[in-house]
């Protein structure tokens, strides 16, 4: 998948600035007026907040699902995925959404437990505007691990032009971007860096949130903050989910893999990674650094996080019912909103795992 197959991400975008169903803070709402019945009886209303990397999917697949469902309502703000996890915690959502799997710790502290359900999955980018600079500039790991340590300040520094023969880069200040909130594409993005380098492992390390230390980098609220402060600075380079490229029109970098070659992100890249590791019985899974020379270097699953025990039975079989949706008629739409459909094997997997929310 190429940035020309994320284009209708662009029409959603826009529609989401021009409808009240799509806040400011990035939320899906209100129920449809037409569809063929609901998944229970009466009106249910089902709230949920997390993770900005699936937002643009999720609010589709939400949407859709209303169409077919009438009465049913769904609001879902994406909010990032450590306020996802706090909302759950507080039991002031009926679901919530973290690109960071939930750790042994965060789920003690949620009564009755959490069920973790990978719904898509996605690949990291890294977008930059560079006036001047040509499209997929290739980053060896040295350089965008630099990049992002701060050690790496100009974009014609040797450590970038010498994997890019031929082409002329100019002198402009590098601007690393970085999430300002508590962010599983942070977590995932880390990560992937501890993986590559010693020296951010023992430095930053992994968490959604880390201290970042190059000194010239801004951070950024959201998936969409960090797309638009690229857009808005010259020389800037940023880490988001890829389909969000497509609506401010970012070029994305060709990164270098465990093997060596340097890849793009598109479903083939990103499907190779996924495959590269085999989807435990426990749903969690990580892929820091994919093994494979046609893999995309920085992939993820995304879960949604919901309770194991509803007291509104209502509730939990509509809740069941839209993450069917997700897994079936969810998955067909899936890649040309920038993400990556599931393989059979894992949406199986998951459809088995539904059967431990109970009313």
């Amino acid at each position: 998948m190429t940035m020309r197959r994320v284009l209708p991400y662009t029409f959603l975008i826009l529609t989401c600035f021009t409808i009240a169903a799509c806040s400011k803070s990035g939320s899906t709402s209100g129920s449809s007026a037409g569809g063929s019945g609901s998944a229970a009886s009466g009106n249910v209303k089902l709230a949920g907040a997390g993770a900005s990397f699936p937002f643009p999917l999720y609010d589709k697949w939400f949407a859709d699902y209303r169409k077919l469902h009438p009465g049913v309502s769904i609001n879902y703000q994406g909010i990032g995925s450590g306020g996802g996890i706090t909302q759950l915690t507080n039991k002031t959502v009926d679901f919530a959404a973290s690109d960071a799997a939930m750790t042994d710790a965060e789920i003690a502290k949620v009564e009755g437990g959490v069920v973790l359900l990978p719904m898509t999955a996605g690949s990291i980018v890294l977008a930059y505007n560079v006036p001047g600079a040509p499209e997929n500039i290739k980053l060896s790991r040295e350089a965008y691990v630099g990049i992002f340590l701060g050690k790496i300040t100009k974009w014609n520094d040797e450590a970038i032009a010498k994997s890019n023969a031929g082409v002329t880069l100019p002198d402009t200040k590098i601007t690393p971007v970085h999430r300002a909130d508590s962010s599983g594409t942070t977590f995932v993005f880390t990560q992937h860096l501890s993986a590559i380098s010693e020296e951010w492992k023992k430095g930053p390390g992994t968490d959604k949130t880390v201290a970042w230390p190059a000194t010239a980098a801004i951070g950024a609220k959201k998936n969409d903050g960090i797309a638009a402060t690229i857009k808005q600075t010259p020389g800037a380079i940023g880490y988001i989910e890829f389909g969000f490229v497509s609506q401010a029109k970012l070029s994305v970098a060709a990164l270098e893999n465990k093997e060596g070659a340097f890849v793009v992100a598109e479903t083939k890249s990103a499907q190779a990674a996924l495959a590269s590791v085999p989807m435990p019985d426990n749903l969690i899974v990580w892929i820091p650094d994919p093994a494979g020379k046609d893999s995309y270097p920085i992939v993820t699953y995304t879960w949604l996080l919901t309770y194991t025990n509803y007291a509104d039975a209502d509730k939990a079989k509509t809740l069941k019912d839209v993450i069917r949706y997700g897994l079936t008629e969810g998955q067909k739409i899936s890649e040309e909103h920038g993400y990556i459909p599931l393989p059979a094997a894992v949406t199986d997997k998951v459809a088995k795992a539904l059967d431990k929310i109970k009313p």
